[in-house]
Formats: C-alpha cells, structure tokens, sequence
C-alpha cells in the first residue's frame, strides 16, 4: 500500500476466496494462488485481511474463522452508513477502481485497508465523533484491527461526551387537534400528484386516473363501521406509489390527520420512505410529516445496550456490542431490521449477540427507564403522533388497531399496499399458540432470568407491601410448573420435569405416532382430534398449573394499580414509572394465559366452526425446537374486518396481483366467468366482503409491453424429482443467460442439492451463484450483492418470490423449479375443505406464478424469460400471466438457445 503509516512487513496478507478458487494477495502486489488445506491453515496461524470473514469460512467449508474483517472496519469508520459487502460493492463505495475478476478482487483488499485507515486522520472525516472511546473500548476487548486504527486515530484535545448524552431527546407535544371533514376532490388529488412529479416527468394516464379514484377513501364517512373501501389493482410501472401518496399528503395536511401506510415487507417500507421525499422534498419538513414505524422488536433499546456495554460477553459478541454502540450515535432512527444498520453487520456475529440489544421479551419499563428521553423507540412513537404519512406493516397495524390503544394512533385512514398479503398478515396476527418455547419465556420473565438491571424484576415491587410480597412468592413457586431452560433435553430423554413438560411430552409422542412424515425437514402437524389418554390427563394438570400462575398475576396488576391511586408518599416519579410499565407486562402475561388456557380447553372440548386447531413439533432441517397447540381462524379476515376496517373511514387495499385467479366457484364455473369475478378473489381475500357495504373498484394494467419485453418457456424434459436433471437444467440455463438469474424454490432441502452440485462449475465461468438459507447473509443483503452485479445469480424461496426489486440488466431470467402448490398443512386443507378445492389451490398458485413473474420486468426497458421448469403445467394456470406474452412447451436445448438470444447482456 502507498502512503501507509506500516510498512510493509508489518501490514498482513489479505485472502479472497471464492467457489472459483483462493488467492492471497501481498502488499507489494504480488498474488498467490492456494489450495484450501493451506489456507485453513494460514488462517489459524495469523490474522490475515479477509472480506466478510462467515462467507470466507463457508466457502472454505469450515465452522469458522476469524481475521481482520474489512466489513468490521467499514463499520467503524463509517456507521450508519450501507456499502454493499463485496471487494467491488468497497470499491465502488469508496470511490476505487472496480475490480474486474478475481485476482484484481484480491488485489483491492489492500487498497480498500489503506483508504479506511488514512480516512481516520482525514479532517473531513464525519463520524470521528466518539471514535477514540469506541476504539479505545475495543482495544481493551482485543479487536483485531485496534493496533490499526490507533496509528491512525488521533486523541481529542477534550473528553468526548457519552454515547448516551449525545443522541437528542424527544420533547412533548400538545395533543393533535380533531381531524377535519375535508373533501379531497379526484381534480385536487390530480392536481397534487401533477405538483410532484413536475413539469417535465413523462406523462402516465394510469396513474393520474389511479390517483383520482384514490381520492374517494377520503370522504367523510356517512355511517359508523362503514368505511370508503377502494380495491384496486394497479399493474406493475403504472406508479401506484405516488399515486396514493400524493392525494394522501394533500389529504393529510387540508384535514389536519394522519395516513397509515401499511407494506408487508421492509424491502417496499424503505422504497415507500425514499419516495415520501418526492412529496416533502426539504429535509426538515420530510422529518416532521413523514415518520417509518415497525414493532418495538426492530428497535435498539438504549437499556439493554448500556448493559451488555458492561457485561462479560464472549470476545466476538463483545466487538458487536462496541460496534452497534458506535452505529447508534449516528443511527437515524435505531432500526436495526431494516433500518440503517447493515444487514451484513449482524451476520458477522452470532445472531443471538444482536437480538438480545432489542426488547424481544417485553421487558420495557418505559418512564423508569434512564434513557426514556432518548429512547428510539418511544421517539419513534412520538413522531407518529405528529406525522401525516406514517409507513408502516401490516403486523404492526393490525396489532395497535386490536390491541393497546394509548398511542392514539388515529387508524382511519389506511393504505394496504401489497394487498395481496393482507390475508396471511392476518393469519398471522389472529393466530393463537401455546408452545413448550413460549412457556419457557414466561417462565424466565417472571423468575427473573432476564438481564441483570432488571434481574430483580417482581422481586423488587415485593417490598411495596404484604399483599404484593405474598402474591409475588406464589407467582415464583407456580412458575416451577413452565418448562424450564432444559425442556428440550428432558423431553428428548423422556424425563419431563413437571406437568407442563409432561403435555408437550405427549403431544410430542402422539404428533409422531399419526403424523405424515413424508416430507422430510418440515413441521410435523396433527389435527386435534381424538386426543391420547396421556394427552387428556397431562392437560388437566397444565390447566391447574395455569391457573396457578394466573390468579397472583391478577391480584398483583389490581394492587399495582390501588398503589397508583393511592399515591403513597414513597411513590415518586421513578417509582410511578416503573410500576406503569410492569403493569403493562403484567396485563400481557395475563393475555397469554388466558389464551393457552382456551387453548388447553380445545385438546379434550369440541372444535368450533371459525377455528382450526392443531398439534405441531416444529422442525428446521429436521431438527426439532419446539412443540405446541395452534389456533387459526379458518377465515382470518373475518376479525381483521371486524376489527380494523370497521374502525376506519376509509381504506384502500392494492397491488399489482390483488384479483389473481378465482375463487368460490367450481372450475367449469370460473372459466365461463366474467372479468368481474376477479373482483370475488379478491373481496375474499382482503376480508372487503366481510363488510355490508358498498365497494369500489378500480383496475389498470400495465403500460409494460410484456408481449415484446418477455417470454414464458415451459420446459419438457426435465424428470420431476429428479436432482441431477433438475441441477443441469439450471446450469444451463444460467450459463445461457450469462448470469442476472432469479431461481425460485418451493422447497428448502432441493435448493441447498442443487446449490451444492452447481455452483464450484458455474463460478469457474465467472458466474457468481448465492443463495438464501446457505450463504451466511441476510436475505435484504443478498439481494443487494445480486443487484450490483450482472453476472450474478441468487437462488431462494419465498422471501424471494414477492417484495423484491431489482430491475434492469441484473435481473434477466426468473426459474421457477416447478409449480409452486401449496404445501399440505393442516390449515391450507381445512381452507381447502371450506373455499373450493382444487380451484381453491389454483388461485394460490397463480398468485404465486403472477408474483414471481412480477420480478422480472420492473421499468421500460427491461428484458428477460420467465422458466418453469415442470412439463406438467395445466393450461388453464397459464392466465396467471400477462395477457399477450408469448408462452412455449419446448425441451431444454431449444429453450437455452432462446435465453441466450433474449436474456444477454447489453
């Protein structure tokens, strides 16, 4: 390296590995190619430079490895700040030449080391704020790259202040004044959306109309649990985004309230956020109008950061908590899923590192809490209450429209982009579950198992008085009854420890007795029916256990709240906080509780017509990690409409696959049908049909010319389940194209058999493969390495299916390994039993096939292939696609030499 305050004896080699090869680049230039065996040694002999030191073990097919990781020093240097986690994704950020094959990748290392290095006496630099504490701590904690930076970094003249005392605190504000009656005319949204997209932005009649019918969700409502409820399907580049967003903001700031807009994924939550700025184009008001929310877990809680600061942690969790400590004083809004924290930081660490610097177990004790002023989380709430736009999910909707309501988050009027989802959004959030892993939580929280400032827990009220001493004490020995920390153990060796441990026992014995084992790796489920004697009797004893832990956790919320009433003279501010926050735990445990004791009561009652019920051992990869009872409701919209839309005004639910396919009637039905009943699948699937009410609908398709810019092959001759044949379709199909593939797959275990026989061949060619479940990398990462190189290819499952966007050259081919159906859960064959059959399943699988193809074109001048790789694809399936688009049944050879021609490079 140039300019180096090292020479060059003491400046480490750096290592680039990939499936192609291994090479060890020297500071001088000079590069080495080596076997895997001497690598795996040189790395436990000395710090070499690597770049995203998990990848680099995955590749040399060992647990893992560490050295002075390139992406950890990013990290430092630049927190807060995204670079996608590649030599040329470095390069690129950093202003360097971009290398060109593996060898130049190598090379760079060196280079990329130098620029981050000098970067740290720049007097330009941005972050040095706080650098010399958090280096000076991660020293102390033997980070590799301190003897590094301390070359580099120089001391402040004066104390820097605390990582704590520098975020900003949040300030009250008076209470919003009451939404006004505004009319918003279809000629005012026009007009807004004709405001910002300006003059010279290209004319689409689309989304100006689409605009104009949004406007109709913003009357006033005439009737109470009668909201305006648009549908709309708005085809993929008619500009959907702006053309809610517009009339809503218009909306928003004439009526003085405030639009909910919800996504399922965080992939279109932060592309929502980038376009908001379209609409408030100045920094300081986009901060005022527009606010990002998602459940407290996304979240860093300040509480548990300053702990795990000072806690003995093992020496690689210890580096992560440094270095997230130095990322939250430049963080915009704490959002460590999602937000702008790296997605690639997290990886680098054990997982559990991170998860355990969020509030995942409800343990806030909001105004008790000495960051309370500072916190992210309750900033974020605050900003809600101010805004006029607020991006949200739909989890996170569904949850404050039904559950708490103290954060008067004014739900009336909502969006549900990505309305497609709406429906397993629901299932989700309706859903009810007692299992051995949740029980096992319960039981940490009230023992006080938790971190050590709120160790203590309900011991610490005990001193409030008698009553709370005594029910506190009963609570802890009925808590001996939950499954302990070794619950997996003991039922693994069938030495259950109490009556809790024994139902899971045996609802463990009899899942595996009557379950379908057929589908290997995946969750074994059982519908309740006809319990086992053991079962019966174990859930007798689990129901007195229960109500054990019950009764002392209601006597101690009712005389946690007579002492706030009371108001003793030892009850400060303090005191009053804290007790808040654990009454609102309190009030959540006992929530539970009375869930799983329904849920207990269904194992030996009768089922009810709205539910189904099952019994579950949970697996991943066939490994077993919790047991459990499930509740469904078979239609979970039905709730959703009762409890969210009814309390709004008015709604709009859209995306561009919201009436894909049919439902309700019979197959012959459905093909004599009339467009409309695209409206049927489509009022069923959102819970719109659950309201009396008139409905309104809008529909616009494409401007896409998908007939020109697409082509559908089918291929004939690939053996259904069979891998090698499988593999080399894809092989072959990737080499054609040349790379810039998206392969889909229904199942797990084939995607890891066919990554596993093709990708040391495929990167050979110069032809990076990734994949989910595989690579050491969150999905939203993989994707973006995906996008920033044209000849790569990303293979993976749903995530991948929906909710991604990477238009142009770097997405040309979309491979689906076969028809997409359902997998045969409990819940889908009830459905199945309740909707229609067979035209029930065909309505899921074109929403899956018109959601993957969905991937492929995303703007004008995109080019690609849609492949399934399955001969066996009904006809009637096929409308699933865009109108027009040509489709072809032809063998592998004769669909390669097509892909070439219609999916190369530019």
């Amino acid at each position: 390296m140039t300019d180096s305050l090292f020479s060059e004896d003491q400046i480490p080699p750096a290592l680039h590995v990939t499936h192609a090869g291994i090479w060890m680049a020297f500071p001088n230039g000079n590069i080495q190619s080596l076997d895997r065996q001497t690598a795996v040694n040189l790395l436990q002999k000395t710090p070499l430079i690597l770049l995203n030191a998990p990848m680099v073990a995955s590749r040399l097919k060992i647990e893992e490895t560490s050295g002075l990781d390139l992406l950890e020093l990013f990290a430092f240097v630049h927190p807060a700040r995204f670079a996608v986690p590649t030599a040329s994704g470095l390069a690129r950020y950093l202003g360097l030449d971009v290398p060109e094959d593996d060898v130049s990748a190598a090379r760079i290392l060196h280079q990329i080391t130098n620029h981050l290095l000098k970067t740290l006496s720049d007097p330009k630099w941005q972050e040095r704020g706080g650098a010399w504490d958090s280096a000076a701590a991660l020293a102390r904690r033997q980070w590799n790259w301190s003897p590094f930076i301390e070359a580099y970094l120089e001391k402040p003249l004066h104390p820097e202040a605390w990582l704590f005392s520098r975020l900003p605190e949040w300030e009250d504000t008076p209470p919003r004044s009451p939404i006004r009656p505004v009319v918003l005319s279809p000629e005012e949204a026009d007009e807004s959306l004709g405001k910002t997209l300006g003059e010279q932005a290209e004319s689409r009649p689309e989304q100006r109309r689409y605009a104009r019918h949004v406007s109709q969700i913003f009357s006033p409502r005439e009737k109470e649990d009668e909201p305006h409820l648009l549908l709309a399907q708005a085809g993929t580049g008619i500009g959907k985004t702006l053309g809610y967003l517009a009339p809503a903001a218009e909306w928003a700031e004439k009526a003085e309230g405030t639009v909910w807009i919800s996504t399922y994924t965080k992939a279109l939550q932060r592309q929502l956020g980038r376009e908001a700025e379209r609409i408030f184009p100045d920094f300081q008001q986009y901060r005022e109008k527009v606010a990002i929310r998602k459940g407290r877990e996304n979240y860093l809680c300040l509480l548990n950061l300053e702990e795990a600061l000072q806690g003995n942690y093992r020496y690689r969790t210890n580096i992560l908590v440094q270095l997230v400590a130095r990322w939250a004083a430049y963080s915009r809004d704490g959002d460590m899923v999602g937000g702008d924290l790296p997605g690639w930081l997290i990886s680098l660490f054990r997982r559990n590192g991170a998860l355990s610097l969020t509030d995942r177990r409800g343990e806030c004790i909001y105004s008790a809490c000495p960051h309370f002023r500072r916190c992210f989380i309750e900033r974020a709430i605050r900003a809600t209450k101010n805004a006029r736009i607020v991006i949200a999910n739909h989890a996170l909707v569904m949850l404050l429209a039904t559950g708490d309501k103290s954060e008067d988050s004014y739900l009336n009027r909502l969006i549900f982009d990505e309305g497609h989802h709406v429906f397993e959004s629901a299932d989700s959030t309706f859903a009810a579950a007692f299992t051995a892993r949740e029980s096992c939580e319960l039981r940490r929280w009230l023992t006080g198992s938790g971190s050590r400032r709120r160790r203590k827990g309900l011991s610490e009220i005990a001193g409030y008085d008698e009553k709370i001493a005594d029910a506190v004490e009963e609570l802890k020995e009925a808590a001996r009854f939950l499954p302990s920390d070794s619950w997996l153990k003991n039922l693994s060796e069938d030495k259950p420890q109490n009556g809790i441990e024994r139902l899971f026992l045996a609802i463990h014995h009899m899942v595996k007795s009557r379950a379908d084992k057929s589908e290997q790796g995946y969750s074994l489920e059982i519908e309740i029916i006809d319990v086992d004697q053991a079962v019966a009797d174990a859930a007798k004893e689990s129901q007195t256990a229960l109500h054990a832990l019950r009764e002392p956790l209601l006597l101690i919320g009712k005389r946690l709240e007579q002492l706030l009433v009371e108001s003793p003279d030892w009850l400060n501010n303090a005191v009053r906080g804290k007790i808040e926050g654990l009454m609102n735990a309190l009030g959540r445990r006992e929530m539970i509780l009375s869930s799983w004791l329904n849920l207990i009561e269904r194992l030996t009652g009768a089922a009810e017509a709205n539910f189904i019920d099952w019994l579950a051992i949970d697996r991943i990869d066939g490994r077993e990690y919790d047991i459990g009872i499930h509740r469904h409701w078979i239609d979970p919209t039905h709730p959703l409409a009762e409890d969210v839309f009814k309390s709004a005004h008015g709604l709009l639910i859209t995306s561009a696959t919201l009436g894909v396919g049919r439902v309700s009637l019979s197959e012959p039905e459905a093909e004599k049908a009339e467009d409309g009943l695209l409206w049927d699948m489509a009022e069923q699937r959102s819970g719109a049909k659950h309201l009396d009410i008139p409905l309104l609908h809008f529909e616009a398709k494409s401007p896409f010319h998908y007939r020109d810019a697409a082509e559908i092959f089918i291929v004939t001759d690939i053996q259904k389940n069979n891998l090698a044949s499988l593999s080399n379709g894809y092989v072959r199909l990737l080499e054609a194209a040349k790379g810039g593939a998206l392969g889909l797959f229904s199942s797990i275990h084939r995607l890891r058999r066919v990554y596993t026989m093709i990708v040391d061949h495929l990167a050979r060619q110069g032809l990076p493969l990734y994949a989910q479940h595989i690579d050491p990398m969150d999905t939203g990462t993989l994707v973006d390495i995906f996008r920033d190189d044209p000849h790569a290819s990303l293979l993976g499952t749903d995530a991948l299916r929906d909710g991604i966007d990477v238009p142009g050259q770097s997405l040309r081919l979309v491979i689906m390994e076969g028809l997409p159906w359902p997998r045969p859960t409990v819940a889908h064959a009830a459905r199945r039993r309740a909707w229609g059959g067979r035209a029930y399943d065909d309505q899921i699988i074109r929403a899956k096939l018109a959601q993957g193809f969905g991937r492929l074109i995303r703007s004008q001048h995109d080019k690609g292939a849609f492949v399934l790789l399955s001969s066996a694809v009904p006809s009637r399936l096929l409308n699933a696609f865009p109108e027009g688009v040509p489709i072809h049944r032809l063998p592998l050879d004769e669909v390669t030499a097509m892909i070439t021609e219609k999916c190369r490079l530019e």
